[in-house]
């Protein structure tokens, strides 16, 4: 028996789409022991996945921290880890490899820089979407691909009658509007008027709900939707994978609930302005679609109104 490492430091919608490649390097591995590094958000989260082992901790603290290096540098060194899969292809991981296996290849370091294609360069090969750079690494290093392609990020999910119960949740619709502070451009901004046009034309039928994150629940009294909280505190992921995942439909911005959303198998919208393209993101799955324009500002809420009313069926 070996010990396998896999690196996914991150971002939750990033989470979601590995978690196909997380599953496919168990199958193959089904006779070692997989550990998986991640950060702080996220640790309790991958204690839950059932196809990892054992969690580390990155508190990714600055390089030139020696202390905290040699530290995390030594107990992974402990572990002797005969194979890393990098499935974050950071620089900062980049950086970890020169410690831990400098000059190896693809036979033990898997990344996207190791498993490059010969006739591509990065910034070519980085034009292909999320997924199937996963794929060719994947498949690169020798893994059967059965998950890669098709995460399932239903591994995340908890118990929430507690909270439907609270709150009288039965068919609902929930909203992600928020986005991150310097992600301005993703951010449409006609959600109260879709509100109003759903409860217009479905009447009782459904709720409609915001979920905000810590940072977003004071920008969530803007939004003329019921807002999720528990106990007065944002949902932690493995309770908003749940709602997600036992909701109606699904509208987000780019958003790392819409990405949970789309590998939850949820029925669901994302909006896409010309920040990036649905493709890229590797994003539409077969119950979850998005609308790509060049200018969200011209996007309207009629527009994604009859979407909606066309995949809620």
């Amino acid at each position: 028996m070996s010990n396998i490492l896999i690196i996914k430091h991150g971002s939750l919608g990033d989470i979601a789409q590995a978690s196909g490649a997380i599953q496919d390097i168990y199958e193959y591995h089904k006779n070692d022991q997989i550990h998986l590094l991640t950060t702080k958000p996220y640790f309790d989260l991958f204690k839950k996945n059932p196809f990892i082992h054992d969690v580390i901790l990155d508190k990714r603290l600055p390089k030139f921290n020696l202390i905290y290096l040699y530290s995390l540098m030594k107990k992974i060194k402990k572990l002797k880890i005969s194979k890393v899969y990098d499935l974050q292809n950071s620089s900062r991981t980049i950086f970890y490899k020169r410690i831990l296996f400098p000059n190896s290849n693809l036979n033990v370091w898997s990344s996207s820089e190791t498993t490059l294609p010969n006739d591509k360069t990065k910034e070519e090969f980085d034009k292909k979407s999320v997924l199937e750079r996963f794929n060719h690494q994947m498949k690169t290093s020798g893994i059967n691909i059965k998950h890669t392609m098709f995460p399932d990020f239903s591994w995340s999910c908890t118990d929430i009658s507690k909270i439907k119960s609270e709150y009288k949740l039965e068919k609902y619709i929930v909203l992600f509007p928020f986005c991150s502070p310097h992600l301005t451009q993703k951010k449409w901004p006609y959600y109260n008027e879709l509100i109003e046009k759903i409860k217009n034309h479905y009447k009782d039928d459904y709720k409609v709900l915001v979920a905000p994150g810590p940072n977003e629940i004071a920008d969530s009294k803007e939004i003329n939707a019921l807002c999720i909280l528990d106990n007065g505190k944002a949902l932690d992921i493995s309770q908003l994978s749940s709602l997600i995942k036992e909701s109606s439909f699904v509208i987000a911005n780019d958003t790392g609930p819409a990405h949970m959303a789309a590998h939850l198998n949820s029925k669901g919208l994302t909006l896409f302005g010309s920040h990036t393209t649905a493709y890229k993101v590797s994003i539409e799955r077969e119950n979850f679609k998005a609308i790509q324009v060049t200018d969200l500002s011209k996007l309207t809420a009629q527009k994604v109104l009859e979407k909606l009313t066309n995949l809620l069926i």
